[in-house]
């Protein structure tokens, strides 16, 4: 399960993701970025309560981060330590912001 919680202020869009990202929620991650992404210049995951990624959940921070590199900037924030490492491992944490 994944939970989705959106704060937008102005421009500025914060996703916070707690749960579980992977091949059964993606979609729902999707599109609620989708939905949400148009007329943002500054976008930021908040992954302090996500506990892992799959795959289908990389795909979509891919999506996201080629929509920011054209109308912004996207930062992924508090990310835990096998997250990070799975970021690391896929390549993700050459072209992800991190912090």
């Amino acid at each position: 399960m994944l939970n989705i919680r959106k704060e937008q202020n102005g421009t500025s869009l914060t996703v916070f993701l707690e749960g579980k990202l992977d091949t059964i929620t993606a979609p729902d991650f999707e599109a609620a970025i989708k939905e949400s992404i148009d007329n943002v210049t500054e976008l930021v995951f908040d992954m302090e309560k996500l506990e892992y990624i799959t795959s289908a959940g990389l795909r979509v921070l891919l999506s996201a981060q080629k929509t920011m590199n054209a109308q912004g900037t996207m930062t992924v924030k508090n990310v835990n330590e096998d997250i990070n490492d799975v970021f690391e491992v896929t390549g993700f944490s050459d072209f992800l912001t991190i912090e």
